[in-house]
Order: C-alpha cells, then structure tokens, then sequence
C-alpha cells in the first residue's frame, strides 16, 4: 500500500458522465455500463514522473525491482534523476510499466482507467461524444498510428475531445487497469474463456473497415503486453472515482 502523495500537478480532471456503449469488440455484442468518473485531462509528463521517482525512490531507474519493471525501464534517462538533454519535459513520461504506472496513480489517490473507461472516453473527438462512426476520426487517429516520433511532442498541442480531455490520440498508447483482461470475452468480460477467433478470421474480417481497425490495434497491442513491459510509446494518464 502507498502513502498518498498528493504532489503538485498542473493537469486537471473533468468529469466524465458514465452511460451504456457498445465496445467495438466484446463477445455477442455486449453492451458495457461505464460509471461516472474524472479523468486527467493530460497524460503523465516527463516532469511529473520526476517529482515522483524523487519522493518515491524505490521507483528509480537502478532501484526498481525487477519483477516489476524489464531493462527497457527509463532507458532514455541518463540516471536515476537526470534526464537526457534532449529530453522534452512537457511529453508524456514513457519506457513505463503497468506497476509503475499504477504505483504513480495510487500515490494520488487515483487509479489507471479500465479499458472500457479508457474506450469510451477515447470514442469522442472535438465536438461528439461517440464519433466513431465519422470517417475523419478515424483515418485522424490511423495517421497517428503510423507519424514517427509522436511521443517526443508535448501534452496539450492537439484539440481537446468533447469532454474535455487531450491526447488520448495523438502522442502516445496508454496503460489501461486491466489490460490484461483483452482476450476475456462474455458479458463480465471476467469469463475464463478465451475467444481464441479475437485475433484470428473473425477479428480480421470485422477490422477491415476504419471504424473497427483504429480500435483492433489498440485491443492488439494490450493482448501482447506484459505488466512488468515498458515501451518508448505507451505512457498513461490517471482516472478517480467519483467519491460519494
């Protein structure tokens, strides 16, 4: 259990007002009910993983249990708290893994969103809370998938969706609380029956159109993760519940 370390941020949180949506995929079309919650409105920086690693030093560079973090872990670092000159503070924080990122947002007193937070949240652009069905967002966010170097750019450079939050597309993948969970299909999504056609025939065929593939990669990529993972393009943002 972490000690809160409610340290200074310069993001916000909106608030997210839950409703029932249809995930692109799921097992027979399982409609999922997303409960209302605050997002932050940037992902994680640089700076900000910072401030943490300093207060919190068991998550430095050499100090990292490796169970919880492989060698990828902060390679673009000099050391445990310097960081290259190069290095753009204001982009988000990268080389990461799941412990670390939810170690960061535990000490917070927040969590990382679930996938189907994190979806639903992610379906809105500029002006439409479920604009998957517009060829534009699509082929916007396909065109990100394929811009080399995104992840070296800062926070907040692109339009915010219509909730209020950036960069969900744009810069960078993102950690999600249960990532794992992908290829669990059925109406909790916690069955332990695999769909072992997700990312076979079936899958192929319903991601052939640009509204399904932005979202197959997303759902492709966590299938092939590992907690202790960290990547040079997937960094995370920090989600709380709506206390009452």
């Amino acid at each position: 259990m972490f000690q809160s370390y409610l340290f200074a941020q310069a993001k916000d949180m909106v608030l997210i007002e839950g409703s029932r949506y249809l995930p692109l995929y799921g097992r027979d079309s399982t409609v999922v009910e997303v409960k209302d919650f605050k997002m932050d409105v940037y992902p994680v920086t640089t700076k900000e993983y910072l401030q943490f690693v300093k207060a919190f030093p068991k998550w430095q560079k050499s100090n990292v249990i490796k169970l919880f973090a492989d060698k990828s872990y902060l390679s673009n670092w000099k050391n445990n708290l310097e960081l290259k000159d190069s290095t753009n503070t204001e982009s988000p924080i990268t080389y990461i893994s799941w412990f670390a990122a939810k170690a960061y947002c535990e000490c917070q007193d927040k969590r990382l969103p679930t996938i189907d937070e994190w979806e639903y949240v992610a379906m809105a652009d500029e002006t439409t809370k479920d604009a998957r069905v517009k060829k534009s967002y699509n082929q916007q966010i396909l065109a990100w998938y394929e811009a080399p170097r995104s992840n070296e750019n800062s926070i907040g450079q692109t339009p915010k969706n219509a909730w209020g939050v950036f960069d969900l597309h744009g810069l960078v993948w993102e950690w999600t609380l249960d990532f794992n969970s992908v290829l669990i299909t059925g109406e909790s999504r916690k069955d332990v029956d695999k769909d072992s056609n997700l990312f076979c025939g079936s899958a192929a065929i319903n991601a052939t159109d640009l509204m399904n593939y932005a979202a197959f990669m997303r759902y492709a990529i966590r299938g092939s993760l590992k907690a202790k993972y960290s990547m040079k393009n997937l960094g995370f943002r920090c989600v709380q519940d709506i206390k009452k």
